[in-house]
């Protein structure tokens, strides 16, 4: 098979031994992969695969169609359209993922959207719902709502119930996250928009004195992305004064068990409203797998609404 490939920091597509599903798990024709920012970091080795996924090979989300099935598999059977987190791997033309963590691609989303929806969608929704318990009428505040994740948790948030403020730098995209179900507004300044019940952060360290600062009573700080920083000053008298909390949370390197649940989870909440119309998975570009490097490099330009899917 095909795959993008790191080489000393640079991307080629290079074929590797077509993978063998094992017992419970899915040989997976990939259709579209997704890109974020955990494949930027790995790129530059800040951000090594778990154990047991490709170390060469980026990747945490695909979608396509299974064209073989391991010992014991009983969800799912060749020709079946699934999608799928996974540690690594999943920039490729073929990608082995255990049936537990696979979901059916609904009949309203195109391959497109298909393999931009799986990291986004699952990470944001249990940061939202699991993390922060995130209820109807609480206040959210999303920060850099312009990007997958950004996306996701805006309309998972409205879909909730919640009031959504969300901080997007760029002008020209505050009306698209604002058809999306929130109110944008600056990054500098956000706290004035207070008090928020959750605050989910995904630009890093600069935000977070603020973030503090603009949290209502018993409010929730759930931190996901860490791209603007990773440290931070942070008063405890003023946590302490609204009996709030800051809690860090990633996905990718959490155990099958743990990863199966946020996926069922996804599927049992989620999944309704994307065939119901409910929901959308916003895709700025999309690349053929022999364009990687330049869609990485429009990943990083920034300026984008939602994701940046490659088309194997």
């Amino acid at each position: 098979m095909q795959a993008v490939t790191i080489r000393d920091g640079d991307l080629v597509v290079d074929r590797h031994p077509d993978p063998v599903p094992g017992a419970g798990e899915l040989l997976v024709r990939i259709r579209g992969a997704g890109l974020n920012g955990a494949d930027m970091l790995q790129r530059r080795g800040r951000y090594p695969a778990p154990p047991g996924a490709p170390q060469d090979i980026p990747g945490l989300e695909l979608a396509g169609e299974v064209a073989a099935v391991g010992a014991g598999v009983s969800r799912f059977t060749e020709g079946d359209r699934v999608m799928a987190i996974v540690g690594g791997g999943g920039q490729a033309e073929l990608a082995v993922v255990h049936e537990r963590v696979a979901m059916p691609v609904p009949e309203a989303l195109g391959w497109e959207q298909a393999g931009g929806f799986p990291e986004v969608f699952v990470t944001a929704h249990d940061a939202l719902f699991t993390q922060a318990g995130l209820r109807p009428g609480d206040r959210l505040l999303v920060h850099g709502a312009a990007g997958g994740v950004g996306t996701a948790a805006v309309q998972l948030g409205r879909a909730a119930g919640a009031g959504v403020t969300a901080t997007v730098r760029r002008e020209e995209l505050r009306p698209a996250v604002a058809e999306l179900g929130a109110e944008p507004v600056e990054p500098e300044g956000f706290e004035r928009h207070g008090p928020f019940d959750v605050e989910l952060e995904l630009v890093g360290a600069p935000n977070l004195a603020a973030n503090v600062g603009a949290l209502a009573t018993g409010g929730r700080i759930v931190v996901i992305g860490i791209g603007a920083g990773a440290k931070a000053e942070l008063s405890l008298a003023a946590l302490m004064g609204v009996r709030g909390s800051v809690r860090g949370s990633t996905l990718r390197a959490r155990p099958l068990e743990e990863k199966a649940m946020a996926s069922r989870l996804v599927e049992r909440h989620v999944l309704p409203l994307l065939e119901r119309g409910e929901l959308t998975v916003p895709v700025a570009e999309t690349f053929p797998l022999d364009r990687a490097a330049d869609a990485y490099d429009r990943f990083a330009s920034g300026g984008k609404l939602g994701k940046i899917v490659l088309l194997p």
